[in-house]
């Protein structure tokens, strides 16, 4: 079995997968008579198994909802419609109504059995969606569906909101014989927080592999990725992440844990490309910063402390201006309360993304609880770079959490005090 993933950073998306076709069209969700796309279907003759996850706000949105009640019967699934523009969160029993009305005109759209579609929706919160737009675009879109790298990008623009750009990325490799391939599109730019983060991605697999197989290969795959970015910390009432798997690769994972386990490896590579694509498209952000916290008592108190220091707005406006006060890191850390001990804290910064942080590129700032100021030219160095890193190591046991955060901008706060 050959072991290389090939990874395509900047793929035509959903496409990319044997037996998945695309359309993106413009139903003006948003009301503002332009031809900006806003809505999507996506389509697979072939019967899919699926997997989802799902916001843990306690408010959300009818998809949200209506998915988790059609994941649970188990399918066959064929695809998905969304739109953007338009949450449909808050809007009471007309909410669900219309995500009903969605999916079973999609289902007609594309010749499909009833309850064989998921539906996403993003956008403004509370304000009905304009069915008498929406429903004529989705039958629209089922006339445009098709496989090129062009319907596939238009499906990829038509799920932004916020965004600044497309998210797409595709995987291959070689397992049982056969190639595999494995392609996602995301949303995600502003209400970024981890469990989910505020965002909508939706992959593809011409794998075959049970719903239970998918399920879980997907939990294992969210937690390092999807779970682990944040941008301002608020979560969101429409957060979903589908994997629909067609089979038509003929590649049964199910009857070989070598081969299972390397598509869960190129499962975790996409879904972290689109997380640090959403983490990156950040509402006017202009930092990127990987936390990377060591030494903890377990993960979980590791990304206690990771969150705190990547959602204190104080450690966030200080990365912005570029401004190495790792005081704030510390005061960060020490309110997560999982029991630090000042004198054991080593804490480093280190120029761009190391994927391995063997100290051969780290800047010094705590040794043993104690800062090391000759090193101030050399802190400035490295948080005045758009992309950098914070190791902070506890010495109080094996836990280790990687998360990834973003600056926060007067952009941000002037972008958001209006819709």
């Amino acid at each position: 079995m050959e072991n290389a993933i090939s990874i395509t950073l900047d793929s035509p998306g959903l496409s990319d997968v044997p037996g998945f076709t695309c359309a993106g069209v413009s139903a003006d969700v948003r009301g503002k008579g332009d031809d900006r796309r806003d809505t999507v279907l996506v389509y697979s003759e072939s019967c899919c198994t699926a997997a989802g996850m799902f916001t843990t706000n306690d408010v959300k949105a009818a998809p949200v909802v209506f998915d988790q009640k059609v994941l649970a019967k188990g399918g066959p699934f064929h695809g998905f419609v969304a739109n953007s523009g338009n949450a449909n969160a808050c809007t009471g029993k007309q909410g669900m109504v219309d995500t009903q009305a969605m999916a079973a005109a999609a289902e007609k759209a594309c010749g499909a059995p009833e309850g064989s579609f998921f539906v996403c929706s993003t956008g403004r919160i509370g304000r009905a969606l304009p069915m008498d737009k929406l429903l004529p675009a989705i039958a629209e879109a089922g006339k445009a569906l098709g496989n090129s790298a062009a319907q596939s990008q238009d499906a990829a623009w038509a799920i932004l909101t916020s965004d600044t750009r497309p998210k797409t990325v595709t995987a291959t490799f070689e397992a049982c014989g056969k190639t595999v391939t494995i392609a996602g599109m995301a949303k995600g730019a502003g209400m970024i927080e981890p469990n989910m983060a505020t965002m909508l991605a939706f992959i593809a697999t011409d794998a075959k592999i049970s719903a239970l197989n998918l399920q879980t290969s997907l939990r294992r795959a969210n937690a390092p990725t999807f779970n682990a970015i944040t941008v301002d910390g608020d979560m969101s009432t429409n957060d979903t992440v589908l994997v629909l798997a067609n089979g038509q690769s003929d590649c049964d994972l199910d009857e070989s844990p070598e081969c299972k386990a390397l598509f869960e490896k190129a499962l975790q590579a996409v879904c972290r490309v689109l997380a640090l694509k959403i983490a990156g498209d950040g509402e006017r952000i202009t930092k990127l910063i990987q936390l990377v916290v060591e030494g903890a008592p377990d993960n979980d108190a590791a990304l206690k402390v990771a969150r705190s220091m990547g959602n204190s707005l104080l450690v966030k406006t200080s990365w912005y201006g570029s401004d190495p006060n790792w005081g704030r890191l510390l005061d960060a850390a020490g309110y997560a309360r999982i029991g630090l001990v000042e004198e054991k804290l080593d804490l480093s910064y280190f120029a761009g993304h190391p994927e391995k942080l063997d100290g051969t590129q780290a800047v010094p700032v705590l040794r043993k609880g104690e800062a090391l100021h000759d090193k101030v030219s050399d802190w400035k160095a490295v948080v005045i770079q758009k992309e950098f890193t914070i190791h902070l190591n506890l010495h109080l046991g094996k836990g280790a959490a990687t998360l990834f955060a973003t600056d926060l901008s007067e952009g941000y706060v002037d972008f958001n005090k209006s819709e």
